[in-house]
């Protein structure tokens, strides 16, 4: 084939593609959603004073159990600061105690009750994963992730839950 040739197949290559429709950005899954949402929920509930963090002690978000989110979750946290504390996960074996944990992801298999009834510890569960609840419960509608708010749960452990939480919720448990 001549030179003159394959530089106009080339060229008409090139063309066709840039006539093509662009396809949509790709959506984030639904897991890299939840990895986003766990480490804001910091933001927005306020621990009781024993149970914050010291001097420059970070947040900790733990995973108990399998991991579903990997590398997406500690992306996610690397980026935020609550009140100018960095966040850093921490994976916990199935049925471990949450101790020191300030909010904890129970995967499937993270043990019936992973918490000390009354310990201050923002609790975080998934429907895809099972019908257990945590003080918030992921859920996908709509093909959007949502979630639900057990108020009561929260209080009842000593957290207060921000209202602008609160209005992002499907539903809220008083």
């Amino acid at each position: 084939m001549r030179p003159g040739r394959i530089a106009f197949r080339i060229a008409a290559a090139v063309a066709a593609l840039a006539l093509m429709p662009r396809q949509a950005a790709a959506q984030p899954t639904d897991t890299a959603v939840k990895a986003a949402f766990l480490p804001r929920f910091a933001r927005y509930v306020t621990w009781p004073p024993a149970a914050m963090p010291k001097g420059s002690d970070p947040f900790v978000l733990c995973v108990v159990g399998r991991d579903p989110f990997g590398a997406m979750l500690d992306d996610a946290a690397r980026s935020q600061l609550i009140d100018g504390r960095r966040i850093v996960v921490h994976r916990l074996d199935a049925g471990a105690s949450t101790e020191g944990c300030h909010i904890a992801f129970l995967s499937p298999g993270g043990g019936q009750v992973v918490t000390t009834p009354g310990r201050p510890v923002l609790t975080v569960t998934d429907a895809a994963n099972g019908s257990a609840r945590g003080i918030i419960h992921f859920i996908v509608s709509g093909g959007r992730v949502r979630f639900f708010i057990d108020q009561r749960s929260a209080a009842q452990r000593g957290l207060g839950i921000s209202s602008r939480l609160l209005a992002l919720a499907v539903g809220v448990r008083q």
